[in-house]
């Protein structure tokens, strides 16, 4: 996927122009819109001067209420669902430092209720013991930006607090290579799959692991994560993207219901992490 923030800009512009214009050539103020639409109208303001990018649904009620020729809207809808994909590299957030992008994940975790996280390379920073953090957020590649590697593992460790938060529940879904993958020393990777087998048991908290001897009718692309039903962001090699629109929500709930069902859960999962640590500690000689 290729997404240049200077067309994706123009394009939200643009969305919000078209759409402003429909509502004027049809004689409609915007109180009356929001009433067909069962919107508000400060919604109806908000994007009309671009302060919030409409979900696809919210496009396709629009293009409805102003009756809208069924040609011109697919096309007004291709433009929304391009408007509702975001990138940011990897890059970008190094030169602001990648702490940043910590307290975005924390603010991001603590807006939402039911977080899924599909793993099929590595475990997330919500799990990550120290040394094993900072062995991720090290550059790998030359081509790797420069970044304050104990500022963002210290950043990464905060978050973690909010898994002690029992109003929001987390599942964490690895594959068996993203748990045995060796990023660190034995000694480090033992200490994560004990931290994981830890963490496990907290009531709103479920680690689920798909075996490799698991036929699974699906083939593990990305690292994804979805935020109740609201969005879903996919990590790349250079960045991450987020999706925004309800089909692409919807796919990757698909995914991941496809996936989990496949895997060891409860104690079965705990027993595999502890299990794991111990190949690893076996390792040391």
């Amino acid at each position: 996927m290729s997404i240049e923030p200077e067309s994706q800009e123009q394009e939200r512009k643009d969305l919000a122009e078209i759409l402003r214009g429909l509502r004027q050539a049809s004689g409609l103020s915007g109180e009356r819109l929001a009433v067909r639409c069962n919107m508000s109208q400060t919604k109806i303001s908000r994007i009309e001067t671009r302060r919030h990018i409409p979900t696809v649904l919210e496009v396709e009620q629009i293009l409805s209420a102003l009756e809208v020729p069924e040609e011109v809207a697919q096309e007004i809808l291709r433009l929304a669902r391009r408007a509702n994909v975001d990138y940011a590299s990897w890059r970008a957030y190094a030169r602001v430092g990648l702490y940043h992008k910590q307290a975005e994940l924390k603010a991001l975790e603590r807006s939402s209720r039911e977080m899924r996280h599909f793993l099929p390379a590595i475990p997330t920073g919500l799990l990550h013991v120290r040394e094993y953090a900072e062995q991720t957020l090290s550059k790998t590649v030359a081509s790797d930006p420069a970044r304050d590697v104990q500022r963002a593992v210290q950043a990464r460790m905060d978050r973690q607090a909010v898994l002690d938060d029992r109003s929001r529940s987390f599942t964490f879904l690895l594959t068996e290579q993203a748990v045995r993958w060796r990023r660190a020393t034995p000694e480090a990777m033992a200490a994560q799959c004990y931290h994981m087998a830890a963490v496990s048991l907290k009531p709103n908290v479920e680690i689920a692991i798909i075996p490799q001897t698991a036929q699974v009718p699906g083939t593990p692309l990305n690292v994804f994560v979805v935020y109740d039903d609201r969005l879903v962001t996919v990590e790349l090699f250079s960045g991450e993207v987020v999706l925004r629109d309800p089909r692409d929500i919807s796919h990757h709930l698909g995914l991941f219901d496809l996936f989990l069902s496949h895997a060891l859960r409860g104690t079965d999962a705990t027993t595999f992490l502890r299990r794991a640590a111990g190949d690893f500690m076996r390792q040391r000689d």
